[in-house]
């Protein structure tokens, strides 16, 4: 991997013999405070359970849900509309 200009310009200063700058950095710098773990089978069932329950149990959407149509003239069914 290339390196950078800066990574350049601070080894320059340690060969001339002045301080190195990346030695003033905090100690934070260099430590990853990200706790990384997988999902327990139960805690993704749980969020799926979240998810379902919001959604409108009527509506099953997209090209499975279908409606019936009718269209009313004088109390009598013109037509049927199936979609």
């Amino acid at each position: 991997m290339a390196k950078s200009a800066s990574r350049k310009l601070r080894e320059k200063q340690v060969r001339e013999g002045k301080m190195d700058a990346a030695e003033l950095r905090s100690p934070f710098a260099k430590v990853d405070m990200r706790s990384r773990k997988t999902k327990t089978k139960q805690e993704v069932l749980n969020q799926i359970a979240r998810k379902e329950r919001h959604r409108n149990p009527n509506f099953t959407g997209g090209e499975q849900g279908s409606f019936y149509l009718y269209s009313f003239f004088e109390n009598r069914v013109d037509e049927k509309i199936y979609a």
